[in-house]
């Protein structure tokens, strides 16, 4: 797996473009793409939205058994089900940043936290890397959900989250990315740990 914490390369406001916004977590910014060699070959304006980055992590409370969140999605207008993750929003290690997230989304602390792999989001248009890491040998404890997030948690088993992911019931790619990436890592066969 390449190393987590290896830096990414310069973002589109290193590379000369426009700063046009700026929120809480992230920025949009104005770049020039070029589309080809020639004289009336003009650049393109693109905007990019920049993200700090994140982590995603999936929680095995058994060998056989992962927990999922339940996450209330403004921006779909519906709950879906997930793996726990979180922006990168300050100083810390990226296995520091997915334990601090498994923490709070779901309450448990993890024995074993360990990459798996990264990967970008929609990269399109969202200069975002997400981080997967695993956590095992987990201990439960109680959320610590930030003011206004609604996630509860739920306990499947290992096959019915692939299953999950299979047949649409689990369609948030950083989930299905997790779910899958892991298991063909692990050489599980059909989701079966």
């Amino acid at each position: 797996m390449p190393d987590p914490d290896v830096a990414l390369p310069p973002s589109p406001a290193e590379r000369g473009g426009e700063i046009v916004f700026v929120s809480k977590r992230f920025r949009v910014v104005r770049i020039a793409e070029p589309i080809g060699a020639g004289i009336d070959k003009a650049p393109r304006h693109r905007e990019v939205i920049e993200h700090p980055g994140s982590v995603v992590v999936v929680p095995m409370v058994s060998p056989r058994e992962v927990c999922l969140v339940e996450v209330v999605r403004v921006a779909v207008g519906r709950t879906l089900r997930e793996l726990p993750a979180g922006t990168l929003d300050r100083v810390e290690s990226l296995r520091d940043a997915a334990a601090r997230e498994l923490a709070e989304e779901t309450g448990y602390r993890a024995g074993r936290i360990e990459p798996v792999a990264s990967f970008w989001m929609s990269p399109g248009i969202l200069r975002e890397r997400m981080h997967l890491f695993v956590a095992e040998a987990l201990v439960p404890g109680a959320q610590a959900l930030e003011p206004g997030e609604q996630i509860t948690t739920r306990v499947v088993a290992w096959d019915e989250a692939i299953a999950m992911c299979l047949d649409g019931r689990i369609d948030d790619a950083k989930t299905v990315a997790g779910l899958m990436l892991l298991a063909a890592r692990r050489g599980w066969d059909a989701g079966r740990a």
